[in-house]
């Protein structure tokens, strides 16, 4: 369609971790107790010390020592300080998991002869379609796939034609005027530089149709050597399916990935 308009929580704790601190007034012993069920639990008996220590007990489980009498105020605010860092641990540790995952999941493709490259699901299988210069489907859903075009045009760059926003409502136009388009709406509209400060735009946009309900399209395009290139990734978004988050993060990969080839 756009060559068409172009043409025209969980508490952890590092053990190797050591925290001083210190209090004129007088001074208590505080332990924090993480067991193998992931509760943590806190009690409060007399002591005298200066020192905050965490190290390994016997059973594995993990002791917070914290040598102070707080004040209550101050009390909370610890314990509000060492759930936000071990919350950014884990927050961190599961990022990268994640990003490990989304490694196992995609797979680089790179036409040579056409110049572009693009990451795709490993699990999706290439297809041959009239028009498309490359198309690669769902597995489990025909109906979800990527495609990519590659068309000559007169323009040596996207921002020839107009701001990300200004082609997407052009592109939402053309899809309003299909007999089968019940409804198409705009959710982003992005720019981003590619190799060679190559400028891409970057759309995500949903459409309802009579013809396989309602979709969400990732699209990015550029403009090199004088021929458009065009991704479009359709994905089946409707009420009683929704697309599932960490689809969404492999789709969004794909469409980030979307480049000429260097």
């Amino acid at each position: 369609m756009l060559s068409k308009l172009l043409k025209h929580g969980t508490l952890t704790i590092d053990t190797d971790l050591c925290v001083t601190c210190a209090d004129d007034l007088s001074l208590s012993r505080y332990h924090a107790v993480k067991h193998s069920s992931s509760r943590t639990f806190f009690s409060i008996p007399s002591f005298n010390s200066a020192t905050c220590i965490l190290h390994n007990e016997p059973h594995n489980n993990h002791i917070l020592h914290l040598s102070t009498s707080f004040t209550r105020r101050k009390l909370n605010l610890t314990l509000l300080l060492t759930t936000f860092l071990s919350s950014n641990l884990s927050n961190t540790s599961g990022a990268f998991l994640m990003a490990q995952e989304l490694d196992l999941e995609l797979h680089r493709y790179t036409d040579s002869k056409e110049g572009f490259t693009l990451l795709i699901p490993s699990s999706w299988t290439k297809v041959d379609k009239a028009g498309a210069t490359a198309l690669f489907q769902d597995a489990s859903m025909g109906s979800n796939n990527i495609g990519v075009v590659v068309n000559p045009v007169r323009l040596a760059n996207l921002g020839d034609f107009g701001s990300p926003e200004f082609v997407a409502d052009k592109l939402l136009q053309a899809e309003r005027r299909k007999e089968s388009t019940k409804e198409a709406k705009l959710i982003a509209a992005s720019e981003r530089s590619g190799n060679g400060d190559l400028q891409i735009y970057e759309f995500e946009y949903t459409i309802d149709s009579t013809r396989g309900g309602k979709k969400r399209i990732f699209s990015a395009a550029f403009v090199t050597s004088k021929k458009l290139y065009l991704l479009n990734i359709v994905h089946s978004d409707k009420p009683e399916s929704p697309l599932e988050p960490y689809k969404r993060m492999i789709l969004e990969q794909v469409l980030h990935s979307f480049n000429a080839a260097a």
